[in-house]
């Protein structure tokens, strides 16, 4: 009889600033053999540190971390050439946000109202160096290039440090906070600002706030931000 292999046992780093949400994926890894936590935490900054030193094999990362841009820490890590997987959990679904964290290398792109199983299988398909997207979110909408996927949207107008300052305009982020996360000058953070809102044809945060929730590009803390 040929030795029974043992099935190799992952690391992962989980990284949301509300504990519940943690404690969902904690659970579900502490239930599998093949899974371990090795470390948590609520802030950006923090999880990029616990990603550099520790070396997971997996980070799940809400994607409006506190601090540092969710996005920001993808980029420092594939710039660091880094192994790690990088799962993004998320309330947006819209085009333009899933295409950034692509970019920016997420590895997989996961809605908070995803199952369970759907994160394992996430896990699964990263690891065997495969991309993962949402049930929920329509495939097709997300790789059909031309004008026939998105036609006139102003919002996939904008480049991608424009698209991030919106978004955080919108979760009522001041533009001293946003040129923190980011770790830009308070003056690109303006040009940023100006730019979008131009190609926006808006020019006030009441303004941009009512187009994303028209369009749906709101998150629950924007929505609390703002009522």
């Amino acid at each position: 009889m040929s030795p029974i292999r043992e099935q190799p046992t992952y690391s992962v780093v989980l990284a949301d600033d509300l504990t519940l949400v943690r404690e969902g994926p904690a659970a579900l890894c502490q239930l599998q053999p093949n899974y371990r936590v090795i470390g948590q935490c609520s802030e950006g900054a923090d999880a990029l540190r616990m990603i550099e030193l520790q070396r997971p094999d997996i980070a799940v990362l809400d994607l409006d971390l506190q601090d540092l841009f969710t996005l920001e820490i993808v980029r420092r890590v594939r710039e660091g050439n880094l192994a790690t997987k990088i799962v993004v959990l998320a309330t947006r679904r819209d085009r333009k946000v899933v295409v950034e964290a692509l970019r920016s290398g997420v590895n997989a792109f996961l809605l908070k109202s995803a199952s369970s199983q759907e994160l394992l299988d996430a896990f699964e398909q990263v690891l065997s160096g495969g991309i993962y997207l949402s049930q929920e979110i329509d495939f097709n909408m997300i790789f059909l290039s031309g004008e026939s996927a998105t036609p006139k949207d102003p919002i996939q107008q904008l480049s991608s440090g424009q698209h991030q300052v919106f978004t955080m305009l919108v979760d009522g982020l001041r533009p001293k906070e946003i040129a923190a996360r980011l770790e830009l000058s308070p003056k690109t953070v303006d040009t940023y600002r100006a730019s979008m809102m131009r190609k926006l044809e808006i020019y006030d945060i009441a303004g941009l706030v009512k187009f994303a929730i028209q369009r749906d590009l709101t998150s629950k803390e924007s929505m609390r931000a703002h009522a």
